[in-house]
């Protein structure tokens, strides 16, 4: 569905992602015990990266602000405030495509996934969804804890779709 109804916007993903050098980004020596004084990807250096292309070819984070309900609060109890500056935020958004960009540990691919991008979908903000993660290969050169494109496919497989879920497309990357 993506290829078919927003293949001018997966177009321009594509393009990003091979626009980004990540020879550039070989930049964090390691402190870990298992990887010490090993020169490590930087997942900060290239999420900038991709936000500066992505800017560049139009695309918008999307915020949407929280407020929380106070219907499940024991009567006496009074919350200091409802919002605390709670929000949500898409990466990127364009023509109802919406994409998440994920060098982080493995809840965050799953939150963005099956939560974030259904929220977002629900608001009317995306129809589509575009996660890029890295591949395996690539993970093993950052930091410990990274989680990466197959373990993240194979788990998605085995829970099978449910009725909320929208099109997301997972797009595993490399150096």
């Amino acid at each position: 569905m993506i290829e078919s109804h927003f293949g001018e916007q997966l177009g321009e993903v594509l393009k990003i992602i091979e626009s980004v050098d990540a020879a550039e980004h070989l930049t964090k020596t390691s402190r870990e015990k298992t990887m010490q004084g090993r020169l490590l990807y930087q997942p900060r250096s290239l999420n900038s990266a991709f936000q500066l292309l992505f800017r560049q070819s139009g695309w918008q984070s999307h915020r949407v602000f929280c407020e929380y309900s106070t219907d499940e609060y024991e009567p006496d109890y009074v919350p200091q405030s409802t919002t605390h500056g709670a929000y949500r935020e898409m990466d990127f958004v364009k023509n109802r495509v919406g994409v998440e960009v994920q060098f982080g540990k493995y809840a965050f691919m799953v939150y963005n996934v099956c939560a974030k991008m259904t929220i977002f979908n629900r608001l009317g903000v995306i129809a589509v969804g575009i996660e890029i993660v890295p591949m395996k290969d690539f993970a093993a050169n950052m930091s410990t804890g990274v989680s990466y494109f197959e373990q993240f496919v194979w788990d998605l497989k085995q829970r099978g779709e449910a009725d909320i879920d929208i099109p997301v497309l997972i797009l595993g990357i490399t150096a």
